[in-house]
């Protein structure tokens, strides 16, 4: 078997590092000796936005904001579904993740970097929220490892009963926040709901045929 090769290192604002890696035709991001993301296992990655779209498909002109960039496949998900008329903005705090999209991982995005509907942003997702106006008819959060981080403390507010009630305030009503999670969590399910959101939780598969390890997406629709 090939073994991984380093491509790049990456600097979390705030602490910490994210580490890019490559064997034959598979990336994986990892931070220290966890593996965040991996180019085989992306089915929650892309559950996220389907999940959500599922509860708003018929909205006109849908604004979307993306927190987290990761390997870019809930952002093609987004656009495989999306109207013409709708519009991706995804924030993403770590410049070199949005470097490596359009360099070493060009080949996972396609021509998503180019759709005019999509706009990268980089910059705290808190940020993007605090500045929602008009709000978003969805809001997809794939920050840190959920509500239970690893990589950055300031991502825990994100979370927190304030962090959602932002989250709330910058979505429109009737509007969808998608949440995803490394693992389950009940008091984070229920703060959700606390914050006013009808709330369900979903558990999918890291592969896309929907195997492998599970990961737990929340969905909340705003009350």
């Amino acid at each position: 078997m090939n073994p991984w090769i380093h491509l790049d290192t990456a600097q979390i604002p705030g602490g910490g590092e994210l580490k890019l890696m490559q064997r034959g035709q598979d990336y994986s991001i990892m931070s220290g000796n966890i593996e965040l993301m991996n180019s085989r296992l992306y089915g929650s990655e892309v559950a996220l936005f389907k999940l959500a779209w599922a509860k708003a498909a018929q909205r006109r002109a849908p604004r979307i904001l993306i927190g987290g960039l990761g390997m870019g496949f809930t952002l093609r998900a987004a656009l495989a579904d999306l109207p013409k008329d709708g519009r991706i903005v995804v924030a993403e705090l770590v410049p070199e993740v949005i470097a490596w999209a359009g360099s070493h991982l060009a080949p996972l995005y396609g021509d998503s970097l180019s759709d005019p509907r999509a706009r990268i942003v980089q910059g705290d997702v808190a940020d993007r929220l605090a500045e929602a106006k008009p709000p978003y008819d969805l809001i997809l959060m794939d920050v840190d490892n959920g509500p239970d981080g690893l990589n950055r403390d300031a991502n825990d507010s994100l979370y927190s009963l304030h962090g959602l009630t932002n989250l709330k305030r910058a979505t429109k009503p009737g509007g969808v926040v998608a949440i995803w999670s490394a693992a389950h969590d009940d008091k984070f399910a229920r703060r959700f709901a606390h914050a006013g959101f009808t709330v369900t939780e979903h558990k999918v598969g890291a592969s896309p045929s929907g195997k492998g390890p599970k990961h737990v997406i929340w969905v909340g629709v705003v009350r």
